[in-house]
């Protein structure tokens, strides 16, 4: 992708799952990768696996629910890599659980990683590249934020949310050099699924049916969902955004 080398990108949730395909396709394309994330374990592996097929890619076990923690680890990975010039908002979390089973702790859980989360990055790192005239960033919705996905109501909501957020803040943000875009995937195989899958006693025939539903016949993969990333971030992108794309094997179609 055109204008994607020496690019400096922060990248949430890449310890695991489409994250972790992210940092490394992003870290592949030349770009100076800064993972985020609070599992320090997987987050250091993806680190050096970046690092030893030739990228660089630095960690930092980050909380995003915590603005604080997350102006501290800008400031860190500015302090090594340079001014922050691309972001991608990739972490969430969800179970699945009927609204009416669920009670308040849950829905803070939900909204505080998959709403608050992004939005705490946004502050941060947004109002940075505003200042310099210059960003990229796209945000990880879902399709359950476009048409809604039973047992995911509150996760629904915050990719409703995260939806309309985005094209707003492209809004706010053209004249400022600033572009912003979601990327929403389908059901997807990644740990977070298999999480989904085993909250549920009938988890397996759920996921089964998922993927007979979806056109290309199967679930999503992580490594599905780079390619689209990677050039909403690039230069192929410049006169794009506030746009929704759904990567779902055609389980979503929209016009």
């Amino acid at each position: 992708m055109r204008g994607l080398k020496d690019r400096r990108v922060i990248v949430t949730g890449g310890a695991s799952g489409i994250g972790r395909a992210t940092a490394l396709r992003l870290a592949d394309e030349g770009c100076i990768v800064g993972v985020f994330d609070l599992n320090a374990q997987t987050g250091t592996q993806v680190a050096e696996t970046g690092n030893s097929a030739g990228g660089r890619v630095l960690f930092f076990c980050v909380d995003i629910t915590d603005r604080d923690a997350i102006e501290k680890a800008v400031d860190a990975f500015e302090e090594q890599a340079g001014p922050v010039e691309l972001l991608a908002n990739v972490a969430g979390w969800d179970l699945p659980v009927p609204f009416l089973d669920t009670d308040r702790a849950f829905w803070d859980k939900v909204i505080q990683i998959n709403l608050y989360g992004p939005l705490n990055m946004h502050h941060v790192v947004i109002k940075r590249m505003a200042e310099r005239g210059f960003g990229r960033v796209v945000n990880i919705a879902s399709d359950a934020g476009r048409v809604g996905s039973s047992g995911e109501a509150v996760y629904s909501a915050c990719k409703g949310g995260i939806i309309a957020f985005t094209k707003t803040m492209a809004r706010e943000l053209a004249r400022s050099g600033v572009v912003l875009n979601v990327v929403a995937p389908g059901p997807t195989d990644t740990p977070l699924f298999d999480g989904f899958k085993a909250a549920s006693p009938t988890g397996g025939k759920i996921a089964e049916g998922l993927a007979r539903a979806i056109p290309l016949q199967r679930l999503g993969q992580p490594d599905d969902y780079p390619g689209m990333i990677a050039f909403l971030l690039s230069d192929d992108a410049a006169f794009i955004t506030g746009q929704t794309i759904s990567v779902s094997g055609g389980l979503t179609m929209h016009g």
